[in-house]
C-alpha cells in the first residue's frame, strides 16, 4: 500500500506540480487514496443502500437528524465567520488574491478550509439519512454529483491552492449551508414546520452563490495576481455545471409545481386559494414540504 501511495503521489505531483508544504502531515491530505476510497464507499452505499432498505421499514432518525443538522449549522457558521473575519482584517484583494502574500491571514484561511474540506465528508450523511428514511426520490443525480465531487475537488484544492482566491466560494457556500441545515434541523421538529418559510429561497441563494463565485473567479482571470490560472478555469467550468444542474432542479421543482397548483385551483374552483391558502397551507409551505433537496 505504501508503494502504491508513493507511486500515485509521484504521478499526481508530476502532473499538478509541487504541493503546498503548509498542509503537509494534515489529516487525509498527504495521500489521495483515502479520499478516493471514501468516495467509492459512498457511491457503493448509494447503489446498495436502497436495495437493502427495499423490504424494510423506514427509520425515523428524528432526534439524530436534529443533532446532525444543527451541528452542521454551527460548523458552517463557524467557517463563514472565520473566513470573512480573516479576509476582512487581512486585507485580502477581492479581485484576485494569490496564495503566498498574506502571511497570518493565509494561515487562518488554510485552517478553516481544512474544516471545509472535512465537512464535505461529514455531508455524505445527508444521503445516508435519505436511504434510511427511504426518501430515494431525493437521491438525484445532482445530489450525488455534488456530494461525490466536492470532497475530491477540495482534496486537490487543499494540497495546491489552500488559501488566497480559494476562500470566496467556500465562504458563500458555508453561509448557504447555515440557512439550509438550520432549516432541515428545525424541520425535524413537527411543531416548527409551519414557521419555516425560507426553504424555497435556499435554492435561489445557491444559484446566486454560483454566479457570484464565477464572477469573482473571472475577475482573477482578467486581473491576474499569480493565482494559478488552471485552477481558475477549472472552477469556472465546475460552477457552470452546478448552475446548469441547480437551475434545472429549480425549474422542475418550483415552476411545474406552481403550474399543477393552478390546474388544481381551476379544477376545484376553491375560493380559499384566492387568498393564498388551500387546506390551511400556503403555496410556499406546500412546496416546502413536498420537494426534493437541491444540495
Amino acid at each position: 500500500m505504501e508503494t502504491f501511495n508513493y507511486k500515485l503521489n509521484m504521478y499526481i505531483d508530476s502532473w499538478m506540480g509541487p504541493r503546498d508544504e503548509r498542509v503537509q502531515g494534515w489529516l487525509l491530505l498527504d495521500n489521495y487514496p483515502p479520499t478516493f476510497a471514501l468516495t467509492v464507499m459512498y457511491l457503493l452505499i448509494v447503489w446498495m443502500g436502497p436495495k437493502y432498505m427495499r423490504h424494510r421499514q423506514p427509520v425515523s432518525c428524528r432526534g439524530l437528524l436534529l443533532v446532525y443538522n444543527l451541528g452542521l449549522t454551527i460548523l458552517s457558521f463557524y467557517m463563514f465567520y472565520e473566513m470573512v473575519s480573516a479576509v476582512w482584517h487581512g486585507d485580502y484583494n477581492f479581485y484576485c488574491q494569490d496564495t503566498h502574500s498574506a502571511g497570518e491571514t493565509d494561515t487562518k484561511i488554510i485552517n478553516v478550509l481544512w474544516w471545509y474540506y472535512f465537512s464535505k465528508l461529514i455531508e455524505f450523511m445527508d444521503t445516508f439519512f435519505f436511504i434510511l428514511r427511504k426518501n430515494n426520490h431525493q437521491i438525484t443525480f445532482l445530489h450525488i454529483y455534488h456530494h461525490a465531487s466536492m470532497l475530491n475537488i477540495w482534496w486537490f484544492v487543499m494540497n495546491w491552492v489552500p488559501c488566497g482566491h480559494s476562500y470566496f466560494g467556500a465562504s458563500l457556500n458555508s453561509f448557504i449551508h447555515v440557512l439550509m441545515y438550520s432549516y432541515y434541523g428545525l424541520s425535524a421538529v413537527p411543531a416548527l414546520r409551519p414557521y419555516l418559510w425560507w426553504k424555497k429561497y435556499i435554492t435561489q441563494g445557491q444559484l446566486i452563490q454560483f454566479f457570484l463565485t464565477m464572477s469573482q473567479t473571472i475577475c482573477a482571470v482578467i486581473w491576474p495576481c499569480g493565482f494559478p490560472r488552471g485552477w481558475l478555469y477549472f472552477q469556472i467550468f465546475y460552477v457552470v455545471t452546478l448552475i446548469a444542474l441547480f437551475s434545472n432542479f429549480y425549474i422542475q421543482t418550483y415552476k411545474k409545481h406552481l403550474v399543477s397548483q393552478k390546474k388544481e385551483y381551476h379544477q376545484n374552483g376553491s375560493v380559499a386559494s384566492l387568498n393564498g391558502h388551500v387546506n390551511g397551507v400556503t403555496p410556499t409551505e406546500t412546496i416546502t414540504h413536498r420537494k426534493v433537496r437541491g444540495d
